[in-house]
């Protein structure tokens, strides 16, 4: 259960700093597809990763984590889906509901941005988040064998998506 003094709001330009220490802090082969980050770093927001993209969890005034939920194409004929590219959790927040939390409130900015469905892709070796998306009504709706090789070991890529429509 996340404590009281707990916000979830869109992401902003001054958080740019704190969203790129908690990002190369967590970084794991069990989410990652991209290498270590190495400095010097690149910044965390771009032209293709606005702050409008991301919603932050902050419990008092620490910033404990993300998720980044967009249209998954620039096509009308896509128009009703987003997709969550990215969702993290610092280590000392983690098992306190926080990413159920941004999960939660990554669909509902979706639905208020109309969209009727959701998707996202994770890791096949990445169980936690396998358990906790299937927990919240995602289910797998297609794998790609051994599409990434990452540490040596070829893993899946897994795609799960669900229904917004209550």
């Amino acid at each position: 259960m996340i404590v009281p003094e707990t916000q979830i709001r869109t992401a902003g330009a001054d958080d740019e700093d704190a969203l790129a220490v908690l990002d190369r802090a967590a970084w794991s082969t069990l989410h990652a597809v991209q290498p270590a980050p190495v400095e010097p770093y690149a910044p965390f927001f771009d032209e293709r990763h606005p702050p409008g993209d991301y919603l932050v969890a902050v419990r008092g005034d620490v910033l404990v984590g993300y998720v980044r939920v967009v249209a998954p194409t620039p096509l009308a004929v896509n128009a009703h889906v987003r997709q969550i590219q990215g969702l993290v959790v610092a280590g000392s927040a983690r098992g306190q509901g926080f990413a159920r939390a941004l999960l939660r409130a990554a669909m509902d900015r979706a639905r208020q941005e109309g969209a009727t469905r959701i998707t996202l892709r994770v890791l096949g070796h990445n169980a936690p988040a396998r358990a906790l998306y299937a927990a919240e009504g995602f289910v797998v709706e297609g794998v790609l064998p051994g599409e990434f090789l990452i540490g040596g070991e070829y893993v899946d890529d897994v795609l799960m998506g669900r229904s917004l429509i209550r």
